[in-house]
């Protein structure tokens, strides 16, 4: 993958993890689907999970400023760790099940 196109795949991911982030505490029919393409691909990618973990805290930190220029509390920011932990224990089980027996 070149640079360009690495920059362009780490762009998407930023932007299906912030879709994933957005839509994980509602009743979205589709976020288990969209969670597995995302796990796929980062794991396809070989993305490291600090890079999943940075790009979940550039996200919260968005989230965070734009709620505090509203003047509202973003303090039910942290429930979204959830979402950072369910990630991770998918892209884990992917890893466990890669390795040969």
């Amino acid at each position: 993958m070149t640079k360009a196109d690495r920059q362009a795949f780490l762009q998407q991911i930023k932007s299906d993890y912030r879709e994933i982030l957005i839509n994980y505490f509602t009743t979205d029919k589709n976020l288990q689907e969209k969670i597995d393409k995302f796990i796929n691909a980062v794991f396809c990618a070989n993305i490291p999970v600090p890079q999943i973990i940075e790009i979940h805290m550039e996200l919260i930190d968005e989230f965070s400023k734009h709620l505090k220029l509203e003047g509202r509390s973003d303090e039910t920011l942290l429930d979204y760790r959830l979402t950072l932990i369910d990630i991770l224990a998918h892209l884990c089980e992917i890893y466990r099940r890669s390795l040969p027996k």
